[in-house]
């Protein structure tokens, strides 16, 4: 591996959770987060949008705001149990978590982009060359304000955006397909792969220190 190589910036697309990789719960126009494990279900392409963004050598983040857990109304446990639902069936690198409740500024509760800016630096991930897809304003926002390219996936819900994304989609697959179209455009110099390398999957909640410092996955020649 050469030097230019291995000192390669990683590219990754953030994820927003609810409403981008399973199904919410919409209430007045609204999207909320699904309330028992039973009804954690995937949403259709999912697992086929996942496998196409790993086969381009994208790192898979989920970044996502779970307020209940800090309101009090949800528990740590239950979101977790969901996270083990979703690494089973799909290819995540890493899962940030924010479990602030929103009635206190915070760092990392989106729209700021502390999730995302904390595993760039963790894994000098290029964030210029990297994308967030999210259904809500805060995603849009938290991903403009860290640097990547956004795709606003829209179901119609009723609350309007404050920024614009770069791209709209109706789903993570067609989301998934936009953004290899557009990466190809660029051409970079990486090869398409199977794997990335990325052998573990971490998570922590950014509304903590984190339990360890994860060590960066490293793409394969």
């Amino acid at each position: 591996m050469s030097e230019s190589t291995s000192r390669r910036r990683l590219r990754a697309v953030f994820l927003d959770r609810d409403g981008v990789l399973n199904r919410a719960e919409v209430r007045s126009g609204k999207p909320y987060p699904p309330r028992q494990v039973a009804d954690f279900v995937l949403l259709p392409g999912v697992e086929a949008a996942c496998l196409l963004l790993k086969k381009y050598e994208f790192l898979l983040v989920v970044a996502t705001n779970q307020p209940d857990v800090g309101r009090g109304t949800q528990s740590s446990a239950a979101i977790e149990a969901m996270h083990d639902l979703l690494v089973q069936r799909v290819p995540i690198d890493r899962i940030e978590i924010c479990y602030d409740a929103g009635d206190v500024p915070s760092l990392y509760r989106k729209p700021e982009p502390g999730m995302l800016l904390r595993v760039a630096a963790d894994w000098e991930i290029d964030l210029h060359a990297s994308f967030m897809v999210g259904d809500r304003w805060r995603d849009i926002d938290c991903g403009n304000a860290a640097g990547c390219t956004t795709v606003f996936i829209d179901h119609g819900y009723d609350e309007p955006l404050r920024s614009l994304p770069a791209h709209r989609a109706s789903n993570l697959l067609e989301a998934a397909r936009w953004i290899v179209e557009q990466d190809q455009k660029t051409n970079r110099p990486w090869k398409e792969k199977e794997k990335t390398g990325c052998s573990a999957l971490y998570r922590y909640s950014s509304s903590y220190p984190p339990r360890f410092m994860p060590t960066a996955p490293t793409v394969r020649e």
